[in-house]
């Protein structure tokens, strides 16, 4: 909210929380009496038309949140180099407000206002009248209304919620408070409205005003300059004409110029143009992507994971991951993106963030987690790791983690291919066996003598179970299987310590994955269950008994532009596996870690807590 909130600073439909499109329910009650009653022959096609359009700008605007996102995400053409947080889209997630608001307005309009009714598809001398009354009248009032909107008055009770973005994103163009964007409203409806009056106005007309409205709003707060200099060069006019990115981006961080909605014409006129609009508007057209000091690697893992990556749904992202119903009935476009990702055949950035003079970037192998599955797709997946390694290398990485790809699904031997294939590679790589391991055995409880150890084998299960026999923890496992496979990893004076049982009183369970409800159901009541693996186990047990995260530790406040969840971890928490990675390089180290080699537990944590990386439970 605003600095000191004034009067209808609140959204009437605020408390209705996701059922807030209820609010349509009416017109939609509406529209379909009268189909039914009349035909739809003899509808008004502009009345029938807004809520169907009210879906294509909401579509609109997720195609520049997500194109915005990956720009930024790469860093190529970004204006303002910083970095957002979760309170940032805490506060823009109901972006979609304008778009309810806009509809109702449009809809009473085509109900009570004269001459809104039955429009025509296209009228050019609408289409005319509109324009002019746009450049002069509308954009006049702006002006002086968004000045008056920077007086102390108005600044602190409505106009500073939106300025408390300094780094923009598209949607940051709509987010105000009612009062403030219902006065906005209410001025872009002067064309429509005099449209109407003058028996001018046409369906087609009034639509592209809608959209060209939301395009110059998603532009000018993309933070990523598009607008080629030439255009200028080639029609000098057209600067007074069309705002550029870097035009409204100095209106946030200087707050005192750049006041034109989208024409800047006024800020010429009243002297109030920033000095420096032009050069940086060069500027970031000039800026080349980041260099990267650390790359993790990962992947998509359900058909609904597209939409929780960064790029995605932005408040879906900041949240854990979990499956949602509005999205199951999306399946259509789930699958569809399945596809798109799939033949785009390379990787592709989803996230950057920084640390200290550390410059980190997540890339997204473009399969999901069933394909690691299918032996027809496992070379093609190699190859994209191997390609993915070598721009890692040439982008300038000393780091890659590479936990997730490698250790879930069991490619490449943890990365050890590479290394033979690639002796003289300078990028060193890091499965984050070591730091998982040591983050599992530091949530196990204090005096804890003995633990069950069950589910498949992985490099960190052997690694866990080494250390604890080494510490004198009796292992116990209950799979003759796999008992025999980790026996000859233990070494023999410490033997003893790995046991093979059926029974037992052990109230912490060391879980992977593949371990099933009935082999849950045999722990007994208070059992901590402790997860080894990258994906969370199925919680069956609904007693007692208690689940731990999978093997994560919270983020040091010095780490900027954390905003999105990793998967089903909570906010600004890593997995170790990532973090593994990152420590990796802040420490400068020489030494791969990647297929049978585990670097020293105790030496990484330590390492990671010193970096300020926190165990999950102080976050």
């Amino acid at each position: 909210m605003a600095t000191n909130p004034g009067i209808l600073s609140e959204w009437p439909w605020k408390r209705l929380g996701s059922f807030k499109y209820l609010v349509l329910a009416p017109w939609v009650v509406h529209g379909c009496h009268l189909a039914a009653t009349k035909g739809w022959r003899e509808l008004d096609l502009g009345y029938v038309a807004i809520l169907p359009s009210m879906l294509l700008r909401a579509l609109h605007d997720q195609v520049w949140i997500t194109v915005s996102r990956l720009y930024n995400a790469r860093g190529k053409r970004q204006i303002v180099d910083r970095g957002i947080e979760f309170d940032q889209v805490d506060r823009e997630r109901n972006w979609d407000d304008q778009i309810i608001l806009s509809a109702i307005l449009l809809l009473l309009g085509a109900v009570y206002l004269p001459g809104g009714q039955n429009l025509p598809w296209w009228r050019t001398d609408g289409a005319v009248l509109l324009v002019l009354l746009h450049a002069g009248p509308v954009e006049f009032l702006y002006y002086w209304f968004h000045r008056a909107l920077h007086h102390h008055f108005l600044y602190t009770r409505y106009h500073s919620h939106h300025h408390a973005s300094i780094v923009t994103e598209p949607i940051t163009s709509v987010i105000h408070p009612f009062a403030e964007l219902l006065a906005y409203q209410l001025l872009f409806s002067v064309p429509m409205i005099t449209c109407a009056l003058t028996g001018t106005a046409s369906i087609l007309t009034f639509e592209m005003y809608v959209i060209y409205i939301d395009f110059m709003n998603n532009m000018g707060h993309c933070n990523f300059e598009l607008v080629p200099n030439r255009l200028f060069k080639w029609i000098p006019p057209l600067k007074y004409l069309m705002y550029t990115p870097s035009f409204h981006s100095l209106h946030h961080t200087q707050f005192r110029t750049n006041y034109s909605l989208f024409m800047p014409f006024y800020d010429y006129l009243y002297n109030t143009m920033d000095k420096s609009t032009d050069k940086l508007h060069e500027k970031s057209l000039e800026s080349k992507e980041k260099e990267v000091d650390v790359v993790h690697l990962t992947h998509l893992t359900s058909l609904q994971s597209i939409y929780h990556i960064r790029t995605g749904f932005a408040q879906y992202a900041s949240k854990p991951y979990t499956s949602m119903w509005q999205l199951r009935i999306m399946w259509p476009v789930s699958w569809l993106s399945m596809v798109l990702t799939w033949a785009y055949g390379s990787w592709f950035t989803v996230e950057r963030n920084s640390m200290k003079k550390l410059r980190m970037q997540s890339w997204a192998i473009p399969r999901y987690s069933f394909h690691y599955g299918l032996k027809k797709e496992k070379e093609a997946i190699n190859d994209l790791i191997e390609k993915a390694i070598s721009e890692a290398g040439k982008k300038g990485a000393k780091v890659v983690s590479l936990g997730l790809l490698n250790q879930a699904h069991g490619l490449n031997a943890s990365g050890e291919l590479y290394l033979q294939k690639y002796p003289k590679m300078g990028v060193r790589l890091v499965d984050g066996t070591s730091l998982a391991a040591a983050v599992v055995i530091h949530a196990i409880p204090r005096g804890t003598n003995q633990v069950i150890l069950a589910g498949r084998i992985s490099k960190v299960a052997r690694s866990v179970a080494a250390a604890l026999c080494k510490k004198n923890v009796k292992v116990i496992m209950t799979n003759k299987q796999e008992y025999h496979l980790l026996k000859p990893c233990i070494p023999e004076n410490e033997a003893d310590n790995l046991v093979l049982s059926t029974t037992s009183t052990a109230e912490v369970w060391l879980i992977g994955e593949g371990l099933d409800a009935p082999e849950q159901s045999r722990a007994p009541q208070g059992t901590k269950f402790i997860p080894y693996s990258q994906f969370p186990p199925k919680m069956a047990r609904k007693d007692c008994c208690t689940y731990a995260m999978t093997p994560a530790m919270g983020v040091p406040e010095s780490m900027q532009n954390v905003h999105s969840c990793e998967n089903w971890l909570p906010r600004k928490v890593m997995s170790a596996w990532r973090v593994a990675g990152i420590v990796h390089a802040l420490e400068g180290w020489s030494e791969d870690e990647c297929g049978d080699t585990v670097l020293g537990l105790e030496k990484v944590w330590s390492a990671a807590i010193m970096h300020g990386f926190r165990p999950v439970a102080q976050v």
